[in-house]
């Protein structure tokens, strides 16, 4: 016998509008757009936007201007080396030029100022700032992910050093090479590793800082789809219900209205009944949805202790139900206390809906001090015909019982009839 169990589909919420003042359906517009791609981006006014547009530019050009002025002012202290021209001012301006390409393409901004860095160097134009735009180049690649091409535009530029100063001949080049001491030689290679290191440090701590706010954003959204999800039980399991006590009642109505109005009047009477207390639990749970400041619900959450009013809603229907507790009753927690009271109105439910038996028996036993077991046992037979649901009654109240750690059983008894049997923590279990 399918116990299955559906009711109407719940709506969304509507999404409020934003209040009067300037801006502000431009603003949810965005904002309605930014979730529907996935984004939380916030929203920035135009001039935060064209600053960080225009940052880059404004950063290349300040590298630039230390480069030239730094080079220049060096090139007059080192007798030695070739003096600046045009073409070595070209490449001190070069380099930071390619710097405006690191944040789109990395590779090529690497690439670019290594390459600009070589010729400065085999050109033998005086030492300086040269090296910012370069040393920059080589960092943003490394915190872009691409390390490779940040070590290899490293490796590229001191072989062309060590090339210049100690393999090729003097007489190969545009002015004598420099006479380096080898400790000087290692304090270079150790600064340049001290450079790629800042640069792998920077890199891991952004990974590891994205990695954080995945996890946070991943776990907010699991607890907003839990949250949703535990609404779409609520609801389904107040619709279902009331709405098949409503569906029974309403066929009553229909065929006693003319033979016997005083029935049929009893049976409307009914519907009203179910139907207003329907739409309050309906209000307290829609009620989650409002912000701070919302009205507290008006009554409590549905518990064991209106046990009595689902016996008497199903009475009203035609099916009796016998209720038998074993040991002494406890004060469960509330979510385990209204995780019994919807398994037994469930299961209630699933009987008016799908079986012909007139009369069900729900079992509370508390022998156990660790556990509450609730079972719920329908004599059958079951009923023809399709009685309509999707079966997502069973599955939401598997759903409530592993929340708490719990277990249930649903199907056949070997005499026929149907059992759904729930097996509840009582103790170790707090209230979301």
């Amino acid at each position: 016998m399918s116990h299955g169990l559906t009711g109407p589909s719940s709506e969304e919420p509507p999404v409020p509008e934003e209040g009067p003042g300037p801006g502000g359906r431009a603003a949810s517009a965005r904002g309605l757009g930014a979730l529907a791609n996935g984004q939380a981006e916030p929203w920035r006014p135009p001039w935060v936007r064209a600053a960080k547009a225009g940052w880059p530019v404004a950063a290349a050009l300040v590298i630039a201007a230390v480069q030239v002025v730094g080079s220049t002012v060096a090139g007059r202290h080192q007798s030695g080396r070739a003096p600046l021209d045009a073409f070595g001012y070209l490449l001190l301006l070069l380099g930071p030029a390619l710097l405006v390409l690191r944040r789109r393409w990395p590779v090529a901004a690497v690439a670019g100022s290594s390459a600009v860095t070589a010729l400065y160097l085999v050109a033998g134009y005086p030492y300086g700032p040269v090296f910012v735009s370069w040393v920059i180049a080589c960092c943003v690649a490394v915190a872009a992910g691409h390390r490779r091409a940040a070590w290899a535009g490293l490796g590229g530029v001191y072989l062309a050093h060590v090339v210049i100063t100690f393999v090729l001949p003097a007489d190969w080049l545009r002015t004598a090479p420099v006479s380096i001491a080898w400790w000087q030689e290692l304090g270079l290679v150790a600064w340049l590793l001290l450079v790629l290191s800042v640069a792998e440090i920077i890199r891991f701590r952004r990974e590891q800082m994205a990695a954080h706010r995945e996890f946070r954003q991943q776990q907010e959204q699991r607890r907003v789809d839990e949250e949703r999800l535990r609404m779409a039980r609520e609801l389904h399991d107040i619709l279902a219900h009331s709405l098949s006590l409503i569906s029974v009642q309403a066929g009553v109505a229909l065929e006693l209205i003319d033979s016997r109005p005083e029935q049929a009047r009893t049976a409307l009477a009914t519907i009203k009944a179910t139907s207003k207390e329907a739409l309050g639990e309906v209000r307290q749970v829609l009620g989650t949805l409002r912000g701070p400041g919302a009205a507290a619900p008006r009554g409590p959450a549905p518990g064991l202790a209106r046990l009595d009013e689902l016996t008497e809603q199903a009475e009203r229907v035609g099916l009796a139900v016998e209720v038998r507790e074993t040991g002494e009753r406890r004060a469960p927690a509330a979510g385990v206390d209204l995780t019994a009271f919807r398994i037994v109105q469930e299961a209630l439910t699933n009987v008016i809906r799908h079986s012909v038996a007139r009369q069900a028996t729900v079992g509370l036993d508390w022998t156990d001090p660790a556990a509450l077991v609730v079972t719920v046992d329908d004599p059958g037979p079951a009923a023809t015909g399709d009685a309509g649901g999707s079966g997502s009654g069973l599955t939401g109240m598997r759903e409530r019982v592993a929340a708490f750690g719990g277990t249930i059983t649903a199907g056949p008894l070997a005499g026929g009839g149907f059992r759904v049997r729930a097996t509840l923590p009582t103790t170790g279990v707090e209230d979301a």
